[in-house]
């Protein structure tokens, strides 16, 4: 079982809307033994607070759950206790190298989520709580997460 955390800024937009879809679809497909999932933020201003409303709103309309999703920051032991930690966009890829950058071995489980989707345009996944575009990085997300699901079945992620 592979262990992934997707971050982003402050784990209450981007993050937990992928630890959520990417949840949603193992359950789907009986494939929950194939990854455990989790999300962080690089930032500290929302600890302990749900996913923001947009984000709960378009997991709602796509009747995928987030219960028991709850910000928190990336911790130092999540390089350890992860295979994988996912940036949502360049900013936070470099922030978690930073962090990394003591233990070099850790910065090869950094990945940036739109790297999983070959051939898009888009490098980042835009960060709806500045856009209010929640929609946009729904499709991204859910584009992005069924490139994961295949790269795990495949076995190279």
């Amino acid at each position: 079982m592979k262990r992934i955390l997707f971050v982003c800024l402050g784990n209450i937009c981007r993050s937990p809307m992928a630890e959520a879809v990417l949840r949603n679809k193992l359950k789907q497909r009986s494939l929950t033994g194939l990854a455990a999932v989790d999300s962080a933020g690089t930032g500290d201003w929302h600890i302990g607070d749900p996913p923001h409303q947009g984000t709960r709103e378009i997991l709602q309309k796509h009747r995928i759950s987030f219960q028991g999703i709850h910000a928190r920051q990336v911790h130092l032991n999540d390089f350890d206790q992860f295979d994988w930690l996912i940036a949502m966009d360049s900013r936070n890829q470099t922030d978690l190298m930073e962090q990394a950058a003591q233990q070099p071995a850790r910065t090869e489980k950094i990945l940036r989520f739109m790297d999983l989707v070959p051939g898009t345009a888009d490098q980042d996944v835009p960060d709806p709580y500045y856009t209010g575009n929640f929609e946009n990085v729904f499709q991204l997300v859910d584009k992005g997460t069924d490139k994961l699901i295949e790269r795990l079945i495949a076995g190279s992620l």
